[in-house]
């Protein structure tokens, strides 16, 4: 089995059977060139990365278990689930996720965990699995999982945090706002 990129173009390039296309009702122009010899370009770490989606039980239950829960946590973020990312080694990891980004108020994860608004998850109408609970946290965000947790949670993974911004509902210079949240000194 070839271990790299070079290997597999050098074993493809030896069995021109398996890249012969297909015949088809048309004929095409295309053609493949391997360039055996070419330097390979290095490709940005930041393309290898995850994201966090407020989806059933992602986050509440997946990655936020609570700090007074029997799972084993590191502040509320569950250990085994940090363990397993340490070894992926994700360069990057981007929250609120996808849809959900685009309701999420930076606000309501900040400050006292108690203090924190109960909002509606727009989002968590979709389709649902099979044996799937939607009355569940994806229904209503608790915010018990905020930025600093977020921020907390993709350090302790070994990866960069990616804020994804509401640019739909909020106004732009929240966005900017919150950058200055995440990057300014405590207090």
């Amino acid at each position: 089995m070839p271990t790299n990129r070079r290997d597999f173009l050098r074993a493809m390039a030896a069995a021109p059977a398996l890249l012969t296309p297909r015949l088809s009702a048309q004929a095409t122009d295309a053609h493949v060139d391997i360039l055996l010899d070419e330097p390979i370009a290095t490709i940005a770490p930041e393309i290898y990365g995850h994201f966090v989606e407020h989806l059933g039980g992602v986050v509440y239950d997946g990655i936020w278990v609570g700090e007074n829960s029997k799972i084993p946590n590191i502040n509320g973020i569950r250990k085994a689930l940090v363990g397993s990312l340490r070894r992926v080694k994700p360069s990057v990891i981007r929250w609120p996720g996808g849809c959900f980004a685009d309701q999420y108020d930076w606000h309501d994860g900040t400050g006292p965990r108690d203090k924190r608004p109960k909002r509606t998850n727009f989002w968590a109408g979709s389709d649902w699995p099979k044996g799937a609970k939607p009355d569940g946290p994806a229904v209503y965000d608790p915010n018990q999982f905020g930025d600093v947790d977020f921020a907390r949670f993709a350090g302790l993974a070994g990866a960069q945090p990616y804020f994804a911004a509401n640019l739909r509902s909020l106004p732009p210079q929240d966005f900017w706002r919150w950058v200055e949240y995440c990057n300014s000194p405590a207090d």
